[in-house]
């Protein structure tokens, strides 16, 4: 895609994010990459979200260096940077601060597979990252946030969890694109709301079976996948 139908989509992640409840404020932000090209769009640092135009998204290379520099990137930008480079498949990512995720971050809770809509979407528990180092947060702290998310993923596939959260902070989601990454944020809140909740009728509730579990994120992801209706030739 071109540069402005990139920014287009980044700007509409964003407003969505707002538009399902899970930003107020200016906190929270969404980006996007061109695979192709290697460039991202990402939101403005501290723009209120009414007034937000597709204009307004900052590009930059994924070495982090500006394209466009009309507006400050999000404070955010290197988290987003280092998952791109990590995760081959992402084309969009997510930050929010949306309530019930960011519980189970500041609890450092991982969020358990419990039921069918979770598995829906996520091939089991969302991590929670470690805490950084003090030297982490003085030297290089919204890189080191992304790299904490990378190391929680060392053994998993990263499409099949599209989601982390980052211990005393909130959640990240991402997905294949801008719109795929905020309905993964969307998913997750409401995901974590239930979890939530389930806890407290059962505190000893365990996951959900895996055969039932992957039946369900199977059905949805995958070659093998068979829910919703056939592209036509």
């Amino acid at each position: 895609m071109d540069l402005a139908e990139l920014k287009a989509a980044v700007c509409e992640a964003n407003l969505a994010t707002v538009q399902t409840g899970l930003v107020m404020a200016t906190f929270g932000n969404a980006s996007g990459v061109d695979r192709e090209t290697g460039i991202v769009a990402i939101k403005p640092s501290g723009v209120p979200y009414d007034s937000m135009t597709s204009d307004d998204m900052v590009a930059v290379r994924l070495d982090g260096s500006v394209i466009d520099n009309h507006y400050k990137p999000s404070s955010d930008l290197d988290t987003h940077l280092l998952l791109y480079r990590a995760f081959d498949g992402v084309g969009g990512v997510v930050h929010t601060h949306s309530t019930f995720a960011t519980i189970f971050a500041q609890a450092l809770t991982p969020i358990p597979c419990f039921g069918t809509t979770h598995a829906d979407y996520f091939r089991g528990t969302v991590p929670v990252t470690r805490h950084l180092t003090e030297a982490e947060i003085a030297e290089s702290y919204v890189a080191s946030t992304g790299q904490a998310i990378v190391d929680s993923f060392a053994e998993r596939d990263p499409m099949e969890v599209p989601a982390a959260l980052v211990a005393g902070h909130g959640p990240f989601a991402w997905g294949r694109t801008p719109a795929e990454a905020a309905m993964n944020a969307h998913i997750l809140e409401e995901c974590a709301r239930m979890a939530w909740y389930s806890l407290q009728l059962r505190p000893d509730l365990e996951s959900l079976p895996v055969a039932l579990r992957d039946r369900h994120f199977l059905r949805k992801h995958g070659q093998a996948a068979t829910y919703g209706q056939e592209t036509p030739a």
